[in-house]
């Protein structure tokens, strides 16, 4: 069953997304991180290429042709390639295909109405037996 942790007050989604990729790339696990609108799909496009001022976290789509070879993909489906284990979701709805993933990530961030969107994808997930591990960004807990 999929473990899901949630990461909430986060001031910047998109900041909390990349350290997330980041980590999990530095653990050799690849990702991918669910952006349904291309809105959202380009922000965190553009971040990872330009978060880190001396690094880079290599990235592409998930039905790119390099893929299979890359460590962080961003989809807006439900593309699921076989040895991505992570999932990271910048969707305010929960993602139709997180139960493929042996862990999905939720970014909440510190406004309201992202926070009620938080809660309502936690209760989702509450309700159908998901452990979840919390994590109050407010408080430094990562």
């Amino acid at each position: 069953m999929t473990t899901i942790d949630f990461y909430f007050n986060a001031e910047d989604r998109l900041k909390v997304a990349c350290r997330l990729a980041a980590k999990a790339a530095s653990q050799k696990k690849r990702m991918l991180i669910y952006a349904p609108d291309g809105g959202t799909a380009g922000a965190i496009d553009k971040m990872l290429w330009t978060w880190q001022a001396v690094g880079f976290l290599p990235h592409c789509a998930a039905t790119d042709e390099l893929a299979a070879e890359t460590p962080v993909l961003i989809a807006a489906g439900e593309e699921t390639p076989a040895d991505c284990t992570l999932l990271l979701n910048l969707s305010e709805q929960a993602p139709p295909h997180f139960a493929r993933f042996e862990r999905l990530f939720e970014v909440v961030p510190a406004e309201e109405a992202g926070r009620a969107a938080g809660r309502d994808r936690y209760r989702f997930y509450l309700e159908r037996g998901y452990k979840i591990a919390n994590h109050d960004l407010a408080l430094g807990h990562e």
